[in-house]
């Protein structure tokens, strides 16, 4: 307990609080700009188990404000859940932390939160955004929402408690970040490293049964100096807190294209995971292009397009929007 002992003496933690954060399970879904603070701050306070789920891998200028990566992880494309275990299983090697890299969808999002206290939004994607509230409305589990773009940024919890709203309840189902994302609008390391602190700050009050628990959606602008908070009411007809239906939480999922935000990249997600082998892909495309792996990607690019591929089969194509032309190059090159 000694690397905790400033923490302890915070009166509002103490050493039986600590004991509990020492006992508790949390899922950080994304682990970008957001989930590096949040995985970090949580790995440092002593939460006992962390599950990090991150479908990309670490790119450049992800470095600007991602806080567990450097730039050999780059260099090797190394997944984002795998880079930030070997950073985070170095700083506390007495909690156990699990990475999996993963494309968050309807066909897992139970394995990933059904046995854990609190789930973290990470993301930048109101979909699985959506997702996460319904699965985590399904299974009685609370989640944090948070999200940063520019100078501003937000966090609410949803708790879970009768005539306490969920994420439906002030979001329209048709809420989309197409055109406003990092890439295009930009974003502050600093609105997402103190929108991570504040939303990690009331996990730890959740993990511990805190009475100081925010109950209102909390946001901040950090360039024009504006911080609010604002009471959000129950919808009384909300689709799934009232009515318990559910857009995505439970619906079969073949395999599927997805156009990532800002990135000029297509995210092809196979029907069943596969084992691809690399060595012998690597064989068959070094004639066609440039090709180079690890133990966890395999990139290939034949001048026009860039094929970052996954051992269960998932890639990333870049250099396209159009998800057709994304399943021809991956059916053309990879042949899975």
């Amino acid at each position: 307990m000694e690397r905790y002992a400033r923490q302890m003496v915070f009166s509002h933690i103490g050493e039986e609080r600590q004991k509990k954060l020492l006992n508790s399970k949390v899922t950080i879904i994304g682990v970008g700009a957001l989930g590096t603070v949040s995985a970090n701050n949580l790995c440092r306070s002593g939460v006992g188990y962390i599950r990090i789920v991150d479908r990309d891998y670490v790119e450049l200028s992800n470095l600007q404000r991602q806080i567990l990566y450097n730039e050999d992880d780059s260099r090797q494309s190394l997944p984002k859940a795998a880079a930030a275990f070997n950073h985070l299983s170095r700083v506390n090697s007495e909690i156990s932390i699990e990475p999996i890299i993963a494309d968050v969808n309807s066909s897992n999002i139970e394995s990933l939160v059904k046995d854990v206290d609190l789930v973290l939004d990470a993301t930048d994607n109101w979909e699985i955004r959506l997702l996460i509230n319904e699965a985590c409305h399904s299974l009685k589990i609370p989640w944090i929402y948070c999200e940063a773009l520019g100078s501003s940024s937000i966090t609410m919890n949803i708790l879970q408690e009768d005539n306490y709203p969920c994420l439906r309840c002030f979001i329209p189902e048709s809420v989309s970040a197409q055109g406003h994302s990092c890439s295009t609008f930009g974003v502050l390391n600093m609105a997402t490293g103190a929108i991570a602190s504040i939303q990690t700050a009331e996990a730890i009050k959740l993990l511990v049964g805190s009475a100081s628990v925010r109950k209102e959606l909390f946001s901040m602008d950090l360039w024009e100096n504006h911080i609010a908070s604002l009471k959000i009411e129950k919808n009384p007809d909300c689709p799934v807190c009232v009515h318990g239906y559910y857009e995505y939480y439970g619906k079969a999922s073949g395999s599927y294209t997805t156009s990532l935000c800002g990135s000029n990249s297509v995210q092809i997600v196979p029907a069943k995971p596969i084992n691809a082998d690399f060595h012998a892909l690597s064989e068959k495309l070094k004639p066609v292009g440039s090709v180079h792996f690890n133990q966890y990607t395999l990139i290939f690019s034949d001048g026009k397009y860039e094929i970052t591929l996954f051992r269960d089969g998932r890639a990333i194509i870049k250099n396209t929007i159009d998800g057709n032309k994304a399943k021809s190059v991956y059916t053309e090159y990879m042949g899975l």
